[in-house]
């Protein structure tokens, strides 16, 4: 038994892959909402906002609001927003992204930008890399949401905004700052907005190069499950282990003695 008093979760490969619900999802959400134990949807995808994501698990049959997603376009807007709440940004990315940094006050700015930000594009030129690579050689900071190289769609593992990354990177020479998990910016600031002490928090995830590694980053307990990109034989010479693995969700018991 567990009692874990939030929990962090991941969404493609653990709640769907690309538009398919995965098997175990909808009840284990379900479970946790009948237990009221707060939880916060954690993801990579930058393209979509806070709404799209909650309108798509309901399509799904799992139980979700807005408020309970995080993703990592947010977490990049609110990271320059620190930094200096009057930047300007040049944007290589989709609705998501965009959504996020107006919600910052962030200006988009294609010509003398701060920053230079860029989340999955899917009508990617090479123009827009171009621009990219210019504006970061003429000294703009190069901001990126996520580095995952795919993504587990119900097609099979498609590009990541991370090989997207990777042209700029190598173009310029410039290593950007991600900001989307296993990296401390998104796991810091979801922690925090799920506000509860690390020690009673889990993050839950199928992918161990991300998800997993994110929580032990964050010095959380991990749970995977192998639905989507890992599994326990891929991981076995890892020399940092998840706290749990397990095939399904449906395996996993949610305590209600706190309650």
């Amino acid at each position: 038994m567990t009692n874990y008093k939030g929990y962090l979760i991941d969404l493609d490969g653990t709640m769907y892959r690309g538009n398919e619900r995965i098997p175990g999802a909808a009840e284990f959400i379900h479970r946790l909402n009948q237990a009221s134990i707060p939880h916060l949807f954690i993801t990579n995808n930058s393209s979509s906002t806070p709404e799209e994501v909650a309108l798509k698990l309901k399509s799904m049959g799992i139980e979700a609001d807005s408020n309970q997603i995080f993703t990592s376009s947010m977490a990049a807007a609110k990271y320059i927003h620190t930094k200096n709440p009057k930047s300007k940004a040049y944007v290589i990315g989709e609705n998501g992204l965009y959504h996020a940094l107006a919600i910052e006050n962030i200006d988009i700015d294609d010509h003398t930008p701060d920053y230079v930000v860029m989340g999955i594009d899917r009508l990617i030129t090479y123009e827009k890399l171009a621009e990219a690579c210019l504006l970061i050689r003429n000294g703009a900071k190069f901001i990126s949401t996520n580095s995952d190289r795919a993504i587990p769609t119900e097609r099979g593992l498609l590009p990541g905004n991370g090989a997207l990354t990777s042209t700029v990177a190598v173009s310029t020479g410039v290593e950007p700052i991600y900001v989307g998990k296993p990296e401390p910016i998104i796991m810091e600031q979801a922690i925090s907005y799920l506000g509860i002490h690390k020690k009673d928090i889990i993050m839950v995830g199928d992918n161990y190069q991300t998800d997993i590694l994110a929580g032990i980053r964050a010095g959380i307990d991990t749970l995977m499950v192998e639905t989507g990109v890992s599994s326990q034989e891929s991981i076995k010479g890892m020399s940092s282990q998840p706290t749990f693995a397990i095939g399904s969700l449906s395996e996993w018991e949610i305590d209600r003695t706190h309650i």
